[in-house]
């Protein structure tokens, strides 16, 4: 098991070097697919070089539509007559289990994949297998921000400013 992180504990990633931290020795970082990246053609069409593609299992996780995301609106793909305008992320919950996919890209591809994920809270995370077994490497995991992290984490030195201007982001309760 990575010394880095126990199997109950998920770490928060607030920056690229948490990032190549969880790294090692490897020139690749896995990642974990809960929504879209399930599908390897999905996860492939977002990461082409991607390596070791893999069906695994998260303990004490859960899935949840609960994010708003400007990209389902602007490709037409939200539906606000019928309120669907949610996205998917994942959250610690004790006692659930996901089946998710893992897979691996290059280390050089971190900044990229923090870019467009930016809304997102990222988690270092060990998967195991479906027969049981802990991964020795933990993967990053997309999980649901707050509010306040994201102000304070993701703004870096504008999140008073921004909140004055949005109430809201991922607190709202449609």
């Amino acid at each position: 098991m990575s010394p880095i992180l126990s199997e109950a504990e998920p770490k928060e990633l607030r920056d690229e070097s948490d990032f190549e931290a969880i790294c090692s020795d490897s020139d690749y970082i896995s990642i974990c697919g809960y929504g879209s990246l399930l599908s390897e053609r999905s996860a492939r069409s977002t990461f082409p070089e991607l390596i070791n593609f893999r069906i695994a299992r998260l303990n004490n996780i859960r899935r949840v539509f609960g994010i708003i995301a400007p990209i389902f609106f602007e490709h037409g793909i939200a539906k606000p007559e019928t309120k669907e305008i949610s996205s998917l992320f994942a959250e610690p919950c004790e006692g659930e289990t996901i089946i998710i996919t893992v897979f691996e890209i290059k280390k050089s591809e971190i900044p990229a994949f923090i870019q467009r994920e930016f809304a997102y809270r990222f988690l270092a995370v060990l998967p195991e297998t479906l027969d049981g077994k802990l991964y020795h490497k933990p993967a990053v995991l997309c999980s649901r921000s707050t509010d306040e992290r994201f102000f304070q984490v993701k703004c870096k030195g504008y999140g008073e400013m921004i909140s004055y201007l949005v109430a809201s982001i991922f607190d709202t309760v449609f």
